[in-house]
């Protein structure tokens, strides 16, 4: 009898010691697949990497679990699979099967101290920014040690070390940096208003592979920041210097052309119940940071080290997201009809809900939404010959980009809601995508939409979208269909067609079928259609993906 109680004290105890251990344990995962085939209108699949015509089925996959013990410590590991290769349009350096980031991390009330992959950011990421993002094929994780310290309540301090990931490997170029952030409010005991500093270095070393270089393998970053707020008001500025540094060109190295860059980000707005308005201004000159000189403006955003986005209206439809602007941080010297040092501009967004009741607003009021941005090129003089270039603080150059856009949100009734959408954009071809033969093209696009709840949690969606533009190449009509049936399952169809002379787009049905299944933490899509030839663009944020057609699956799952 003794023994018979032992032994079931040694197993309910074994079980409460495991159930103890899946508590601690967070897992998730994600599977994104595609099988991609030949197509009579976008032609036969061909990956440039591979090329092979019988590699059609891709695999991206990621398991990352999370285990806390100890109170204070977390390990974490990212399993990642591509087999038997990875979806089209990622680097060639994911490849197999491997671990891809792993960590070790402890926290209390003072420090937090990461040994292994991290993300982290300095300030807005002009200087510093880490991430991953898997649609973007995107993860810059540092791989070394970080440490955060708080001394007192008002401020933080951050030092770290590491060298970049990209693919499964990690760079040459190792990365130094440095953090503070001040609540001055606290130390001046400011009740009204909240003011705060932060101060950056990031250091960039890299050995030299010729000899006698006139720049040095470290090159050197600092920034500083001021946010200051008051009631519905806030603001913020920040200014970044980049050390002498040589200008890469085709991936190619040299003495004949070594600068400096620098970075203003200025940020203000005003907010209350209702109405908002938020300004953006900033100003870039030879801002590209790669861990690795020679990886600059490199297609798969490898190796990047600071976060310069293109400050535009993010947009969600499939026609506003043609010509889409990235940032123009880098100088190009390569021919003397496209001379760029960095950019200039910003964005306005304001925001004003019309109130209920009134002639304009009706039952439900109404929600307004006006967005306006202009980019172009530094002004200043510029010596093809010579390798090299000054600068006007304040001075626009040749205009790259610009878009104004207003959008009308109106409830009708318990079961109608619309979005009517208006875009107008300038696209300097030219100048962004250094295409030589290329004129500006200006589009006008209108989008309308309409939902309506059908009851039971059913509900039925349309979209209809129309671009015209001044180029014979680009007369693009869209529209989408969705029904949900309910908070699990829902089904879309959308379609865009180019009637205008583009020889790479005319007369070819970019559309898309599937649907999706939604319980608790689990997420099935699936869709077959076509993707077009253009950008995919996330925050700001751009790469490049090829014209194919398949079908393709997504799968999340945590717990």
């Amino acid at each position: 009898m003794k023994k018979l109680m032992l032994l079931l004290v040694f197993c309910l105890s074994g079980q409460f010691i495991f159930a103890q251990l899946l508590d601690n344990l967070r897992i998730g995962f994600e599977s994104n697949s595609a099988w991609y085939n030949d197509d009579k209108k976008t032609g036969s699949f061909y990956d440039n990497e591979n090329q092979d015509g019988d590699k059609h089925l891709r695999f991206n996959n990621y398991l990352k679990l999370d285990y806390t013990f100890l109170e204070n410590f977390t390990a974490t590991v990212q399993v990642e699979s591509y087999e038997p290769y990875a979806l089209i349009n990622y680097s060639p350096n994911f490849e197999g099967t491997n671990i891809g980031t792993y960590a070790l991390n402890y926290r209390n009330s003072k420090f937090n101290v990461t040994a292994g992959h991290y993300y982290t950011q300095f300030g807005s990421g002009l200087i510093l920014r880490t991430w991953e993002d898997r649609q973007l094929g995107l993860n810059n994780a540092l791989l070394g040690g970080k440490v955060e310290y708080e001394p007192i309540e008002s401020v933080s301090l951050t030092a770290l070390y590491g060298k970049q990931r990209y693919g499964f490997k990690t760079s040459d170029g190792e990365i130094f940096g440095a953090n503070a952030e001040i609540n001055l409010s606290s130390i001046m005991s400011l009740e009204k208003s909240s003011l705060s500093l932060g101060l950056s270095y990031v250091g960039r070393k890299e050995a030299i592979d010729f000899e006698d270089p006139e720049f040095n393998e470290l090159t050197n970053a600092f920034s500083g920041r001021l946010d200051y707020s008051e009631g519905n008001f806030y603001s913020s500025l920040e200014y970044v210097n980049k050390s002498d540094d040589t200008v890469v060109q085709l991936s190619q190295l040299s003495n004949a052309f070594v600068k400096p860059g620098n970075a203003i980000l200025f940020n203000t707005g005003f907010s209350q119940k209702g109405f908002g308005l938020d300004a953006t201004f900033r100003r870039l000159e030879n801002m590209s940071f790669y861990s690795e000189r020679k990886k600059d403006g490199n297609l798969f955003l490898e190796n990047i080290v600071n976060y310069t986005p293109g400050l535009t209206k993010q947009h969600d439809y499939l026609l506003t997201n043609i010509f889409v602007y990235q940032a123009q941080s880098q100088v190009s010297f390569l021919d003397p009809g496209i001379l760029k040092a960095g950019e200039i501009g910003g964005q306005i967004d304001l925001f004003y809900k019309i109130n209920k009741d009134t002639p304009l607003g009706g039952k439900y009021g109404t929600k307004l939404a006006f967005n306006v941005s202009y980019w172009a090129g530094l002004k200043g003089d510029f010596d093809y010959g010579n390798q090299d270039y000054s600068t006007d603080l304040f001075g626009f150059g040749n205009k790259y980009f610009s878009d104004i856009n207003f959008e009308v949100r109106k409830k009708w009734s318990p079961k109608w809601s619309t979005i009517f959408y208006y875009v107008n954009q300038y696209y300097n071809k030219k100048e962004i995508e250094g295409n030589f033969g290329a004129d500006p093209i200006k589009t006008n696009i209108l989008v309308a939409e309409a939902t309506h709840k059908l009851g039971g949690g059913k509900s039925i969606r349309f979209e209809a979208q129309k671009l015209w533009s001044d180029s014979e190449s680009h007369d693009w009509t869209g529209g989408t269909f969705e029904f949900n049936l309910n908070s699990r399952y829902s089904f879309y169809v959308n379609d865009i067609y180019n009637s205008g002379d583009d020889g790479d787009t005319a007369e070819t049905h970019y559309f898309n079928v599937g649907g999706s299944y939604t319980k608790g933490a689990t997420r099935l899509g699936l869709n077959y259609g076509r993707q077009r030839a253009g950008l995919i663009c996330v925050g700001g944020v751009c790469r490049y993906a090829a014209e194919a057609t398949g079908v393709n699956a997504n799968l999340t799952m945590s717990f």
